[in-house]
């Protein structure tokens, strides 16, 4: 298993903190981040830190997916955020599963999970709950679950996230500004 990805995020986590210690709330959501600078411009990124609940997912034998820009970091992206975005398989076994990270973590109010996409938030981390029933454009999302790519944390859990050519296909799938030119990024990093 990959420990590097999990350390580049430990280190963009730092960075993010670093970068907004002296920013002020703006009463921006992720709903309201713009196409081009994303969610690191939303109150988000303040104390951003998706470590406790990437640990309560490992505990309570999720298999939700790691996508979005923090897949991006794993991947090397040196791009920041301010969410963290899961994909999960929509089935009632994983539904308990998120619930129970989600309540290890401090939600205080449970998404409707019976939906394709839900909205969360638990300490240090808010972002999106997504099935494959969601679209993305033309691609099915599905198999992604199925490519994922493992990486351990030294603290003693796993993380699993998107594969580098379907976190691709999903940036170039959503075809916002901010997801062609991260997809060019990581293009030009798989090129090396």
């Amino acid at each position: 298993m990959n420990e590097a990805a999990v350390l580049r995020l430990r280190q963009a986590v730092r960075r993010i903190q670093d970068a907004t210690r002296d920013r002020g709330t703006t009463g921006r959501g992720a709903e309201e981040a713009d196409d081009v600078a994303g969610t690191f411009a939303t109150d988000g990124a303040l104390g951003f830190d998706p470590f406790p609940f990437l640990r309560a997912l490992h505990e309570a034998g999720s298999h939700a997916l790691v996508v979005g820009q923090v897949a991006g970091i794993m991947h090397a992206s040196t791009e920041l955020t301010g969410d963290l975005d899961l994909l999960w398989d929509g089935t009632p076994e994983e539904a308990r599963a998120l619930r129970a990270a989600l309540t290890a973590t401090g939600c205080s109010h449970l998404p409707d999970l019976d939906r394709p996409e839900a909205a969360y938030q638990v300490t240090g981390a808010s972002g999106d709950l997504c099935t494959p029933a969601l679209p993305w454009g033309d691609m099915d999302v599905a198999p992604c679950l199925d490519r994922a790519v493992h990486a351990h944390d030294p603290a003693g859990f796993t993380v699993r996230y998107a594969a580098l050519d379907d976190l691709i296909r999903m940036r170039r799938s959503l075809g916002r500004p901010k997801d062609h030119r991260r997809a060019d990024e990581l293009e030009r990093l798989h090129a090396r």
